[in-house]
C-alpha cells in the first residue's frame, strides 16, 4: 500500500526500475516505460524490446483515455495466399513470421506525448541489465532448458541463450552485450539531438536510429539473408496507432480494454453476459460459478474466433457485441447444469443468430496446451495518471539478429494462413494479438488498471481477478492468490492453432468435488499444480480514494513484485 504512487510488474527488478524512476519525480508513463521496456531484457525468454507493447494511459490532468497498439505490421512484400502457397497453410518459426517490431515507436511515442523524461533516462536500467547482466532465475532458466532444441536452431540464439554451450542456471549472470548496445546507441543519438533541437527532437532521433537508421539496416539484411520478407520501407514507414478502447460497465465500474485488433474485448464481453447473474450468491470458485465464468468465456471466445481482426481489414461489429441485447441473447443459450462440448457458435449480434463455424482446426484431444509468452506492468503516480501496458514476444521461435540484439517481432504467429479467417494474412494487416491491458474506472476517477501474460488465459485470470475484488471484496493480493481456473475449449491464438474442446484446467487448490460436480456437467477436467505460471501472472492496483491509499498486488506464480511509498 502507498500513497503517492506504486507500481507492479512481471519482474521484481523492473519493478525496482519504475520505482526508481518514480521517486526521481517522473510520472507514471514514465515508469511504466521504464519498466516495460526492462521487461524486454529481464524477461527477455518472453518479451523482447523488438516485439510488442500495448498500453493504455490515463492522464488526469484532461481525464483522457488513450490507447496505443504497440503492434506491428505484416511486410508489404507478404500475400494474403502467401503461407498457402508456399507452407501448406502452417506460419512456420523463423524470419517468415516476423512483422515490423512496435515496441521501440510504443515506448517513445508515450514518453513524447504523456512523459516527462528522456529515452537515456527510462532506459538506463534496462541497458545496464543487458550490458553487465543480471542473475537468471528460476522460471526463465527452466523455459530456455525445456526449449533448448528450439534455442539451438539459430547461431545467433545459442550465442546468447545457451552461453556455454548449455542453458544458464538460475543465479548466474545472464548478459545481452548487444541489446545492451543497441539501446546506448539509440539513447547517444536522442541525446546528440536534445543538446541542439531539444527533448522531443532527441526522442524523435533515439526513434529513428531503430526505423531508420543502422539497426533497421542490419535486421532487415539478416532477415533478407534467411528468406524472410521484411523490407528497410517497412521499418521506415511504421507507426503505431492510437486506437479507441472498448468499453462495458459492471456494477458502477467502466471497464476499459484494447480493441478487436487484440483479444481484448474478450473480458468485457464475457462480463457483459456475467452481469445477469448473481455472482456472490454462486459461491466463490463453486462448481456453480467457476461453470457460469466458463460457459461465459467459451461464449466470448467463440466470437473472437468469428469476428475479431484488424478492423482497417475487417468489418468487426464491435459496438453491436458489446451491445447489452447481444449480451441478453447469448445468456440464454448458457446452461446452468450442461457444459458446450466444444466452442460454441459464434453470434450474429445484429441479427442474433447463431452463425455456422468457420476455420476450425482437428481437435487436439492427447496434447497439452502450449503457454502463452508476455508479461505486465502497471502504475497510479501521485497526480492521479494510470499505465496499464502488456509487453510481449517470445525468444525461441525467431532468431536474435546478430549484430543489433533483439528479436524482429514473431507475431505473425497470431495470424491464420487460411485468407477467410478475420486474423488472416495481409500486407500492412496487425496479427490478433493475445497482451490485451485493461483499465478501469469508478466515479470518473482511475480506479484499477490490470493485466496478466498467459496468452489466451490472459482475459481469463484478468477476469477472475477482477471479480474475486469487484464481487468477492478481495484485497489486491488475496485476490491474485486465489485459484484460477482456465478453458481451452476454442482454437488457440498461437500457430498451429491447436484446439481443446471441453477442456478445463484447475489448479488443485481447488477441491476435488468442485472438479468431480463440473466433470458431471461435460467438463473435461484437467488438473494444473496448486500453482502454476500457466494460470497468468496477474499484477494490479486497486485505488482506495476513500482513504487515499493505493493498494497493489504481484502475483507469486511467476518473479512478479509490487511496490509502493
Amino acid at each position: 500500500m502507498g500513497t503517492r504512487h506504486v507500481i507492479s510488474a512481471g519482474h521484481y527488478l523492473a519493478a525496482h526500475a519504475g520505482f526508481q524512476i518514480l521517486e526521481a519525480g517522473g510520472n507514471a508513463v514514465d515508469a511504466g516505460v521504464a519498466a516495460g521496456i526492462a521487461i524486454g531484457v529481464l524477461q527477455t525468454d518472453k518479451v523482447n524490446f523488438g516485439g510488442v507493447a500495448l498500453q493504455i494511459i490515463y492522464t488526469a490532468k484532461n481525464r483522457k483515455v488513450h490507447c496505443i497498439d504497440g503492434l506491428g505490421v505484416w511486410p508489404k512484400a507478404v500475400t494474403p495466399d502467401y503461407f498457402m502457397q508456399r507452407h501448406g497453410g502452417k506460419i512456420p518459426v523463423g524470419v517468415e513470421r516476423c512483422v515490423v517490431p512496435a515496441a521501440p515507436d510504443a515506448w517513445i511515442t508515450a514518453l513524447e506525448r504523456f512523459g516527462t523524461m528522456s529515452f537515456d533516462e527510462v532506459a538506463s536500467a534496462a541497458t545496464r541489465f543487458a550490458r553487465d547482466g543480471f542473475p537468471m532465475y528460476p522460471l526463465m532458466a527452466e523455459f530456455i532448458r525445456a526449449n533448448r532444441a528450439s534455442y539451438e536452431r539459430w547461431p545467433s540464439n545459442r550465442k546468447v541463450y545457451l552461453p556455454k554451450g548449455g542453458p544458464p542456471q538460475a543465479g548466474e549472470i545472464f548478459v545481452q552485450a548487444e541489446l545492451g548496445r543497441t539501446l546506448q546507441h539509440m539513447a547517444d543519438e536522442e541525446r546528440r539531438a536534445a543538446r541542439r533541437k531539444g527533448r522531443k527532437a532527441g526522442l524523435r532521433a533515439a526513434r529513428d536510429a531503430f526505423y531508420k537508421g543502422d539497426i533497421a539496416r542490419e535486421t532487415v539484411k539478416f532477415i533478407q539473408k534467411c528468406g524472410g520478407l521484411m523490407r528497410y520501407e517497412d521499418f521506415a514507414g511504421f507507426s503505431v496507432r492510437f486506437e479507441p478502447t472498448v468499453r462495458t460497465r459492471f456494477d458502477g465500474i467502466e471497464v476499459h480494454a484494447c480493441g478487436p485488433w487484440s483479444q481484448g474485448p474478450v473480458m468485457p464481453i464475457a462480463l457483459n453476459v456475467l452481469k445477469g447473474y448473481d455472482l456472490k450468491a454462486l459461491g466463490h470458485n463453486s462448481a456453480d460459478y467457476i461453470h457460469v465464468v466458463t460457459e461465459a468465456l467459451k461464449l466470448a471466445f467463440a466470437d473472437r474466433h468469428h469476428h475479431f481482426g484488424d478492423p482497417r481489414f475487417v468489418d468487426v461489429p464491435i459496438a453491436a457485441l458489446m451491445s447489452e441485447s447481444y449480451a441478453a441473447w447469448r445468456r440464454s443459450l448458457l446452461s446452468i447444469e450442461k457444459a458446450w462440448p466444444e466452442m460454441p457458435p459464434a453470434g450474429d449480434p445484429r441479427s442474433l443468430a447463431q452463425l455456422a463455424p468457420r476455420c476450425v482446426p482437428a481437435p487436439r484431444p492427447d496434447d497439452a496446451p502450449g503457454p502463452g509468452d508476455t508479461s505486465y506492468v502497471c502504475v497510479i503516480d501521485r497526480h492521479g495518471n494510470a499505465f496499464s501496458a502488456t509487453p510481449s514476444d517470445g525468444s525461441n521461435t525467431t532468431p536474435v539478429i546478430p549484430g543489433v540484439g533483439i528479436h524482429c517481432s514473431g507475431r505473425g504467429t497470431q495470424s491464420w494462413a487460411d485468407p477467410a479467417h478475420p486474423s488472416s494474412v495481409a500486407p500492412g494487416k496487425r496479427p490478433r494479438l493475445t497482451p490485451n491491458p485493461a483499465m478501469a474506472f469508478r466515479g470518473g476517477k482511475v480506479y484499477m488498471p490490470f493485466g496478466t501474460p498467459g496468452g489466451d488465459v490472459q482475459p481469463q485470470a484478468m477476469l477472475q481477478v477482477f471479480l474475486n475484488i469487484n464481487v468477492f471484496g478481495m484485497d489486491p493480493q488475496t485476490a491474485i492468490e486465489a485459484p484460477r481456473f482456465a478453458t481451452y475449449s476454442y482454437p488457440s491464438s498461437f500457430e498451429p492453432h491447436n484446439y481443446f474442446p471441453g477442456r478445463l484446467y484447475l489448479e488443485s487448490r481447488i477441491a476435488k468435488t468442485v472438479g468431480d460436480e463440473l466433470a458431471g456437467r461435460g467438463h473435461k477436467i484437467h488438473w494444473w499444480d496448486d500453482w502454476t505460471w500457466l494460470a497468468g501472472a496477474v499484477c494490479t492496483i486497486v485505488a482506495d480514494r476513500r482513504h487515499g491509499v493505493l493498494h497493489g498486488g504481484a502475483d507469486p506464480r511467476r518473479p512478479a513484485y509490487v511496490l509502493g511509498w
